[in-house]
């Protein structure tokens, strides 16, 4: 499943292919800077209710199955707009409104997908698990990025060449989601909760628990660099092409191929072959995400992208195979849906206040060229040593664990 889905990634989540797209309709820094803002207010606020409704469901594999084809449609649907669209000035709107359906299908997806993982695979496995599932799919998403290059080199952004690569992902998604139909789950070893809580005493609870696990919300504090690497992702392709000669088709996919290749040596080396403690897989990602804001701002030649891009990799890598797993463990309870669900509301500020008042000041700063880009970078890295601070003081220990929680 996660094969097929990787190859449709590239066109949409962690895209230089989306962002030059739509710069290249007539998009601003601010519509760009929307688009990570939209997926990441559809995985913050609608996971609340699919957390809810399958609270007391034991077998996810259905509701993941339902989730994951429903989603497919909105990419579906927008490669086959693109076919027979005559007024270009639809476009960009026709685009934010699939968006949006995409994220909100991928925000009820994500909790119960997030909680399906670490059931099918045991605890003592979970992270290496993980780490093999996320090497396939980013296998998957180097060869996606290497036929958007070509794609882009042969026919630039051309409508047509678009609908192909928005109906192609569609496509693989719509495949990849009947592949779940291969798994099987892990029985609960516990009880599920009571059926007769309401949604509002669920999301209650839920809350209180997070709240009151303090290490918790240090790790959610420290993890802010998650939020900074995507934003960083969402516009340093227009900052490449615009002042530093590098071509589209190399920012459209090469960027990507090397963002992936270093998720590949993240799930690897710190997944497959579990180098570094858990503490340290969790602080290796702002440094990474320090070394990357510096290459942007002192090496701005294709090699220095692609040692950034490879970078942002390593640690978007290193925080998939560690986050489901790390949340899993300090929530202590057999079903963290909940956590999974309301977390990332928890974090709405950072991940949608990130990209949004960067693309804000790069509209505002645009007089000043590829200094406008240098200032956010400044600024982000300010961000990403703030989290490594705080990340320090994170216990990973089996300690740390809370005593008891709300059902």
């Amino acid at each position: 499943m996660e094969f097929f889905w990787g190859l449709g990634f590239p066109v949409l989540i962690e895209s230089t292919f989306l962002q030059l797209l739509l710069k290249h309709l007539g998009a601003g820094d601010f519509l760009i800077g929307l688009v990570p803002a939209i997926l990441l207010a559809g995985i913050s606020l609608l996971p609340l209710f699919s957390s809810y409704l399958t609270r007391n469901h034991e077998r996810k594999r259905p509701l993941v199955l339902g989730l994951h084809v429903v989603s497919s449609f909105a990419v579906l649907a927008f490669g086959i707009f693109l076919f027979g669209v005559r007024d270009q000035a639809l476009i960009l709107p026709v685009f934010f409104i699939s968006y949006v359906v995409f994220s909100a299908c991928i925000g009820l997806t994500f909790p119960v997908w997030l909680n399906f993982l670490v059931k099918i695979f045991s605890p003592t496995r979970s992270v290496q698990g993980l780490a093999i599932m996320y090497a396939a799919q980013n296998c998957s998403k180097i060869i996606s990025s290497l036929f958007i290059i070509k794609v882009v080199a042969s026919y630039s952004f051309s409508l047509v060449s678009a609908a192909w690569i928005f109906l192609t992902a569609g496509l693989f998604f719509l495949s990849g989601s009947f592949c779940f139909l291969l798994t099987r789950e892990l029985p609960a070893t516990e009880p599920m909760p009571p059926s007769g809580v309401t949604f509002f005493r669920h999301t209650r609870n839920g809350i209180s628990d997070i709240i009151r696990n303090k290490n918790l919300l240090k790790y959610m504090a420290g993890d802010m660099d998650h939020y900074i690497v995507l934003t960083v992702i969402s516009f340093y392709a227009n900052y490449a092409t615009q002042y530093f000669g590098i071509p589209n088709y190399a920012a459209a996919g090469l960027f990507v191929s090397f963002i992936y290749s270093g998720a590949i040596l993240a799930n690897i080396a710190l997944g497959t072959l579990n180098l570094l403690s858990f503490k340290q897989k969790y602080l290796s990602t702002k440094i990474c995400a320090l070394i990357v804001l510096i290459v942007l701002t002192a090496a701005p030649m294709l090699p220095g992208f692609l040692l950034a891009s490879m970078l942002m990799g390593f640690c978007r890598g290193t925080r998939s195979i560690i986050y489901s797993p790390a949340v899993k463990q300090f929530s202590n309870k057999v079903d963290a849906t909940s956590h999974f669900a309301i977390m990332p509301l928890l974090t709405l500020g950072f991940g949608c206040g990130f990209p949004l008042f960067f693309g804000h000041m790069l509209e505002r700063l645009n007089h000043l060229g590829a200094g406008a880009y240098q200032i956010m970078f400044g600024v982000c890295g300010l961000c990403v040593v703030l989290s490594l601070v705080i990340g320090v003081f994170v216990d990973f220990s089996p300690s740390s664990l809370p005593t008891h929680s709300h059902s």
